[in-house]
């Protein structure tokens, strides 16, 4: 069965296209990850699928639910957690979570018993009565994935659940994904730009990239698919760039090939035997190689492979909060 479907989905701001005839599904009880980096068109499709935009053309479906046609029932069947936090630091968490229960009309006589779950189940109970102001990152984001749990979705969204946290934090908040995935057996979309957490959560990626999907796997095959070995190279120069590339294709157990400026990546089945005609080509054609290396295939290698890129991380909250600032005025 089905949690989310979508056929042909396209969204335009004027002249701008972010998302461009995309199609995917995903399955129920599966965590599926949207993996680009900011302005891949993440957000928006995210945006579409939540019912807070409505696509220019294409469908998509929530638990078979049209997302413009029947985007009351959608939003029963969904919990939201954006980016940016949405908590009241001056109200407890106790306090943030009963104004959850009554937005999403969650029954009187269920309201503290399912506020008593969520918090045993991201670990805040003993925090519950205090100001949100006294919490840490970590704690508001779990108290945010709290509040989109109460109405108990069928389907849980996550917009980049970890930006902006450090590296401890950011894998304790994985830790609760995996928990509340097991504890609820919810399907669980969620957007990110951190490939390790791409990796680590996620049944199945689609790489996304200017609006459009490159690739839909598993982390494991998109990794096996580039090949058993990657060779990084970085050159001194590129006077002979283009002449090294065509010979470096011609080298047997080579499977894929990409450059950017002086550093050159290929995906190979048998980096041992490469290596040696790599340096043998570049002694004849007289370029140097600064350095060289052979590691196996990650999933940077992937998303290099399918898009003659790398994520960046400009590390930018500021730049994620103005497109995320840009997104709220052209919904106004």
């Amino acid at each position: 069965m089905l949690s989310i479907e979508t056929k042909s989905l396209k969204k335009s701001f004027g002249d701008v296209i972010a998302v461009n005839d995309i199609s995917f599904s995903v399955k129920s009880g599966e965590i599926f990850g949207f993996l680009g980096p900011n302005g891949a068109g993440k957000s928006t499709t995210m945006m579409i699928l939540t019912t807070l935009l409505k696509p220019t053309s294409g469908q998509a479906l929530i638990s078979e639910f049209d997302v413009t046609c029947d985007a009351k029932k959608v939003r029963e069947h969904i919990g939201y957690v954006q980016q940016e936090t949405t908590v009241d630091e001056y109200l407890t968490g106790r306090e943030n979570l009963l104004l959850q229960a009554k937005l999403n009309h969650i029954p009187k006589n269920e309201i503290d018993l399912r506020i008593d779950e969520v918090l045993e189940l991201i670990e805040l109970s003993d925090k519950q009565n205090d100001s949100v102001v006294t919490y840490s990152g970590g704690m508001r984001k779990r108290l945010d994935i709290a509040g989109g749990l109460l109405h108990r979705p069928k389907v849980l969204f996550l917009d980049e659940p970890t930006v902006g946290l450090d590296i401890q934090t950011r894998r304790k908040i994985w830790e609760y994904i995996k928990k509340i995935h097991k504890e609820f057996d919810m399907t669980i979309f969620l957007s990110t730009h951190y490939m390790e957490e791409a990796d680590s959560l996620c049944d199945r990626i689609g790489i996304i990239d200017g609006g459009e999907i490159q690739v839909i796997d598993s982390p494991e095959n998109m990794k096996n698919a580039m090949g058993n070995e990657v060779i990084s190279i970085i050159m001194d120069d590129t006077e002979n760039k283009n002449l090294f590339l065509s010979e470096l294709k011609k080298i047997e157990f080579t499977k894929n090939i990409n450059e950017d400026g002086t550093k050159i990546t290929l995906f190979v089945s048998n980096g041992t035997q490469v290596i040696p005609k790599i340096f043998q080509i570049s002694s004849e054609l007289k370029i140097k190689i600064n350095t060289i290396s052979l590691t196996r295939p990650t999933l940077d290698d992937v998303f290099l492979s399918y898009t003659g890129h790398e994520i960046r991380d400009d590390d930018s909250l500021f730049n994620r909060r103005r497109e995320h600032a840009k997104m709220k005025r052209l919904r106004s």
